[in-house]
């Protein structure tokens, strides 16, 4: 393993943090995102065909069959150019270093997290649903501001897996590669996963494969939550790993309940409740302190964001290099 592979994953997170993302310069996930835009009208066409009988297979629904043709198409173009392109002589190793960089996001998200608390707890109403509207996919449009400052927490720390810790994870175990087939999958579980009659089909197979890719990371992320709790301020306790895990349980996708959980217990903050998905009223499971009702005391304000924010820089951080170590001490071991 040379000093390049070795240093690059720190890299990578340092220039994430530096930098951040460039708001007005393309990014990857933008050509993931206009490949499937490309894709999709042409999966509709087969996906009409409603039931197709496969030799030696039993009849499918064939959304089945062309959502998972568009995730492989994708995942092959994806991977492909990343490595054709990291492999270019001369500006090889500057495009791999950018798209290692690029796939993590932990800058982007406590700059977002800034701005949307500013704008609730300084901003006119309007303007902070606008804000937290940008960080989720439900309708604000009725929300007040203890329901944006609970929005807020709920994004923040599920979004800890999406955006850090699962594409820092892999990055280690398949470099940017790796890094950006993941992140293939995840824009499409975010384009194409809702539970909707649109998308119940052709958005199957990128859901379920996000699911599989984010399962270590996602629980991996309520444990770095907890370890590192205890280099920042916070008002409640961590509960144990059972209570979590059965709340992180309660929740439709299998991964998103991990950091929500965490962060609810160690902040003193409830989440879940009441949210409005596409028109649609849907009764969130209860997490964290008071979860089997819905008593008053567990909500969020601006300080408990604040030190959410700074929890998330610290453990991100201090996970990641934790994360590093050990996956030096693995390839060291079976390198020889």
């Amino acid at each position: 393993m040379g000093w390049f592979e070795l240093f690059l994953p720190l890299a990578a997170l340092a220039l994430d943090l530096i930098f951040k993302d460039f708001r007005s310069f393309p990014h990857p996930v933008q050509g993931v995102a206009w490949l499937a835009d490309r894709l999709e009208p042409r999966a509709r066409r087969f996906e009409s065909r409603g039931l197709v009988c496969l030799p030696g297979i039993a009849e499918l629904q064939a959304g089945f069959l062309s959502g998972g043709a568009c995730l492989a198409v994708i995942l092959i173009v994806t991977g492909g150019a990343v490595f054709i392109l990291g492999e270019l002589p001369f500006v090889g190793i500057i495009l791999t270093v950018y798209f290692a960089y690029a796939g993590l996001a932990l800058g982007g998200l406590l700059r977002e997290g800034r701005i949307a608390l500013g704008a609730v707890m300084q901003g006119e109403i309007s303007e902070a649903r606008q804000a937290v509207s940008m960080l989720v996919s439900r309708d604000l449009s009725q929300a007040d501001r203890p329901v944006l400052l609970k929005t807020l927490a709920e994004t923040l720390s599920e979004n800890f897996n999406d955006a850090l810790i699962a594409p820092f994870f892999w990055l280690l175990t398949g470099g940017p590669v790796g890094l950006w087939m993941y992140k293939a999958v995840s824009t499409m579980d975010s384009l194409w996963g809702y539970r909707t009659e649109k998308w119940r089909y052709l958005g199957f197979a990128a859901a379920r494969f996000d699911d599989l890719l984010a399962f270590i990371p996602a629980r991996l992320s309520s444990w770095l939550l907890c370890f590192f709790s205890r280099f920042v301020p916070h008002f409640g306790r961590w509960p144990g790993y059972a209570r979590v895990k059965a709340d992180a349980l309660k929740m439709e996708s299998p991964n998103a309940g991990w950091g929500m959980a965490a962060a609810a217990w160690l902040h003193h903050g409830q989440m879940g409740g009441r949210a409005v998905y596409f028109g649609e009223v849907k009764e969130k499971p209860l997490l964290g302190p008071g979860n089997d009702d819905k008593s008053s005391g567990f909500e969020w304000n601006e300080e408990k964001i604040r030190n959410l924010l700074r929890h998330i820089k610290i453990a991100g951080i201090g996970g990641c290099i934790l994360m590093w170590g050990v996956w030096c001490l693995f390839r060291l071991i079976f390198s020889g």
